[in-house]
């Protein structure tokens, strides 16, 4: 099935919050779980987690790595809004610094990171490779990096039966959301050319569910 491209930001109020209320505890617990057996010596350091949406990855990873400190970038205004709420109720305003900006962003490149997370950016950009030169231009030499995404189904009927599968109690906004990113996600043949496009093609790629992929690996000299 060819790529159906989506808006790039999740911009509108009403969106945002439907995201932000959905239970994604599975995808995302298995997210830092993914992380850990990959990277079993890593504890500490700067990570930078791209697109981090209402950051329910990022306080999750927080809790998990407690002697790390994050920086969690978006685009989306009312995306952080939620985020910054959460952050501060979980008392973690110390570990967790939020920002707002599109990629690229020059500011990004004053210091490296030791790690380098994302979740579910990739299918919302229209030039994926983007968010890798980002990877690879502010990763650290030996910086973790851990990349996870929807993956695109095979027919616009299989996207129809994985909303019913893992959103038939959502609301219709996020019914639709998870929907229209399903159509706008990237195989993983598109994946290995942007990865070999961008110098990144030391990581590895695998699909992990009937929905997601990942990709990691540890950034080369």
């Amino acid at each position: 099935m060819k790529r159906i491209p989506e808006n790039e930001l999740m911009n509108d109020t009403a969106q945002a919050q439907a995201y932000a209320e959905a239970d994604f505890s599975e995808p995302h617990d298995a997210f830092v779980a993914h992380f850990s057996a990959r990277f079993p010596d890593f504890s500490n350091g700067e990570v930078l987690d791209l697109g981090c949406g209402p950051a329910d990855v990022t306080l999750r990873f927080a809790r998990a790595f407690p002697k790390t400190h994050i920086t969690g970038i978006d685009g989306a205004q009312a995306m952080l809004n939620i985020a910054l709420s959460d952050v501060q109720s979980q008392g973690l305003t110390q570990q967790i610094t939020l920002r707002k900006c599109t990629l690229p962003d020059k500011n990004l490149l004053k210091h490296g990171y030791d790690a380098l997370i994302s979740n579910s950016l990739l299918h919302h950009l229209s030039e994926p490779v983007v968010m890798w030169q980002t990877i690879g231009q502010c990763a650290k030499s030996g910086a973790a990096i851990f990349v996870m995404d929807l993956l695109r189904p095979m027919s616009v009927e299989n996207a129809k039966e994985l909303v019913e599968k893992y959103a038939a109690d959502a609301s219709p906004i996020l019914q639709k959301d998870f929907y229209n990113s399903l159509l706008a996600a990237y195989s993983t043949e598109e994946i290995q050319q942007q990865l070999q496009h961008t110098g990144l093609d030391c990581l590895t790629i695998k699909v992990v569910s009937d929905r997601h992929w990942i990709a990691w690996g540890i950034k080369r000299k």
